[in-house]
């Protein structure tokens, strides 16, 4: 039978959990409600036109959604290799007397504004960029990857400076998920005669699907992210394959043209792109807790003693 004191203890801090949950439903309803005109509209086909016309009242949301979806793809695998790089030297790696020291330098970065990763894109990624384009040989010009003007500005520059972003985030829970692998898997392999290579791979089969979550919640972040891609990506509503073209996002179309809507309908189709940013933002994350989460269901009954199956083990 529980306390009277301890029950509610656990009501008191469930209330407290409910609000995050009224918080996320409240916003969700709110930016229905505000973007009902565009809605009503638009319909579906909000999603998969790509006539974005303030002046004519048509508003089609695809080149967004396609600059964002395409700069955070491209950034994860930028940052992916490099995170998991991180997080193996560090949790099996690194000497002791170095770990601190590298994990706070990686919480660091992800510590730093939005707006200071802007400024460092304009005056030193983009001029980079812009060399490296000028350089590239015709060859690759010619492809469609590669076509258009060096601007400098564009999806290679926004690309690049999200994959700096989401580094810190992917590589922090690719190196806890590391640590939570119970110490048997590692002597198992080492009994086996592996390498200290083959031991650490085997450690991150096993936790394959925890890094599958921190990835994807990299991509979350990415999905999301607003200043530093805005003042580098060039902000121009077009669908293009090219890494040169000036292209947009969700969130950058946000930012740059919300005070400028001046008629209901240009302010309603804002807020459905918002809609949209937070419908695919709560889906990614959600299925990255889920994985990290099944993950770690497993590993508490390895470290509490109870005999997984194996198919549940490599779940």
């Amino acid at each position: 039978m529980k306390r009277p004191d301890n029950l509610g203890f656990r009501v008191g801090t469930g209330l407290f959990g409910l609000v995050l949950v009224l918080i996320v439903a409240a916003i969700g309803v709110e930016l229905f409600r505000q973007s009902s005109l565009s809605i009503q509209k638009f319909g579906l086909n909000f999603w998969r036109t790509q006539t974005w016309d303030p002046v004519a009242g048509e508003f089609g949301a695809l080149p967004f959604i396609w600059g964002t979806l395409y700069s955070s793809v491209l950034a994860l695998l930028i940052a992916t290799p490099i995170s998991l790089g991180i997080a193996v030297f560090i949790s099996e790696l690194s000497p002791n007397r170095l770990k601190p020291a590298l994990v706070f330098v990686t919480e660091l970065l992800a510590a730093i504004p939005s707006i200071v990763y802007g400024l460092w894109g304009i005056f030193v990624l983009v001029p980079a960029v812009r060399a490296l384009e000028t350089a590239l040989p015709q060859a690759l010009k010619a492809l469609p990857f590669f076509s258009g003007p060096p601007f400098g500005v564009g999806m290679l520059s926004a690309a690049l400076i999200l994959a700096v972003m989401v580094i810190p985030f992917t590589s922090s829970i690719a190196r806890e998920v590391l640590k939570a692998v119970p110490i048997a898997q590692r002597e198992g392999a080492y009994a086996l005669g592996a390498t200290p290579l083959e031991a650490i791979g085997a450690a991150l089969y096993y936790a394959r699907t925890g890094i599958v979550g921190a990835v994807m919640l990299g991509f979350g972040r990415a999905l999301g992210e607003t200043m530093a891609v805005t003042m580098v990506i060039g902000n121009n509503p077009r669908i293009s394959l090219s890494l040169l073209a000036p292209q947009h996002t969700m969130a950058s179309a946000l930012a740059n043209e919300f005070t400028e809507a001046d008629t209901a309908l240009y302010l309603s189709a804002l807020i459905e792109i918002g809609l949209v940013l937070f419908i695919m933002t709560l889906i990614i994350n959600s299925l990255s807790r889920l994985l990290i989460w099944s993950m770690a269901r497993p590993m508490r009954q390895s470290a509490a003693g109870v005999v997984v199956p194996a198919a549940e083990s490599a779940a």
